[in-house]
């Protein structure tokens, strides 16, 4: 009996010890036996008087250099606009999104559906400088917007670079407020020029600028950079299945974007060309009729007045029932305007948007199966057609 006892409290001891080793640090808390500050080996060693230079990369100056050169110019805008809930009570929704100053006269170039439908519009500026905004006017076919404020303490703009000029792998540096969050520079480099894409508002937007270098929610509006600093683009859209970054955004080059900005600055609004016809294409209409061409536009109508009927382009002249619509026939069948190919109607407005209004483009047609050509004078979209 004696002997099972004292295995039991050689047993005991043993645990208790090793319960005491594997503690030993709560113990030396509850003791209060900390080091000494002396004794830390990292304090000491960042108090060392050795003076090391921190080394700053090429790339990374570049970085540096774009940020403080371009950075008080671009401004955070909030947008506040009013809906009804399912009671008919009317809720402000409050909107983020960024923007770049591209005049000292206080004109702010940012993205459409930033300020669109906005009842207010407030800008933050460098510093938290907060300022009321007001609308100069926006173009949804471009998704680009012109916002002013009082031009009084404007000492930086954003300076414009060519686009044209831009090649696939160079350097590209966003600067927006992604999240509502100040000033955030990202990088990475354009991935691709000429991308199409179709945007939130169902509206399609061509000859983009694709890049790697982060935009999320908030970024819209803001610059796209060179590493010279100046504006290439305007960050408009990103591609995603999540809802956030993964990888590709859109810019809006900026010279297409400085023609915008100044149509809307001096006249409120773009004008666009119009040829002035309703069309379908041919491909729409193989199934049921040997048109004798696969790819183009038939044209249905001529509007009257318009830079089509000016021209001497000819409409349907005969009517056939094709289900339970009733379609014009016998109309003539573009094919081209100018260089580019034409076989459904976003091809117009492809071909188009390159053109301004008092331009001439050559259209390639077909007239009863015979090709010709003929000159059209654009004229400017009616606001109703």
């Amino acid at each position: 009996m004696d002997k099972r006892l004292g295995k039991y409290l050689w047993l005991i001891l043993i645990l208790i010890a090793v319960f005491v080793w594997a503690k030993k640090d709560d113990l030396t808390v509850l003791l209060q036996t900390r080091p000494t500050l002396e004794s830390l080996e990292f304090i000491q060693t960042g108090n060392t008087t050795e003076n090391r230079p921190v080394i700053v990369s090429d790339d990374e100056e570049v970085n540096i250099n774009v940020f403080h050169k371009v950075h008080p110019a671009v401004v955070n805008i909030t947008t506040t606009t009013l809906s009804y809930n399912f009671w008919m009570q009317i809720i402000p929704t409050e909107g983020q999104g960024s923007g770049f100053i591209i005049d000292r006269k206080g004109y702010i170039l940012t993205n459409n559906h930033v300020v669109e439908n906005a009842q207010e519009i407030i800008v933050t500026m460098s510093g938290d400088i907060k300022l009321s905004a007001t609308l100069v006017g926006r173009d949804p076919a471009s998704d680009l917007a012109v916002i002013r404020i009082p031009s009084e303490g404007i000492d930086v703009v954003a300076p414009l670079g060519d686009s044209d000029a831009v090649k696939v792998g160079q350097k590209a540096i966003a600067i927006g407020n992604p999240f509502g969050f100040g000033h955030t520079l990202t990088t990475g480099i354009v991935s691709a020029l000429n991308r199409s894409i179709i945007n939130s508002d169902n509206v399609q937007i061509d000859n983009l600028i694709q890049t790697d270098a982060a935009i999320n929610p908030g970024n819209s509006g803001g610059p796209l950079l060179n590493s010279s600093g100046e504006v290439i683009g305007i960050n408009t859209v990103i591609y995603t299945h999540s809802g956030g970054y993964e990888g590709i955004g859109f810019a809006i080059p900026i010279n297409r974007a400085k023609e915008v900005a100044a149509e809307l600055i001096t006249t409120g609004r773009v004008a666009r060309p119009w040829l002035g016809i309703i069309q379908i294409s041919t491909r729409e209409l193989s199934e049921y009729l040997d048109l004798g061409v696969n790819n183009g536009v038939l044209i249905l109508q001529v509007i009257s007045g318009s830079p089509a009927d000016r021209a001497g382009l000819k409409g349907g002249n005969r009517s056939i029932i094709i289900g339970r619509y009733r379609l014009p026939i016998g109309g003539d069948i573009i094919t081209a305007i100018d260089d580019d190919p034409i076989s459904a109607e976003i091809d117009i407005d492809r071909a188009l948007n390159k053109k301004k209004v008092g331009d001439k483009v050559n259209l390639k047609i077909y007239r009863n199966s015979r090709l010709m050509e003929i000159s059209v004078t654009l004229m400017e979209r009616p606001l109703k057609e």
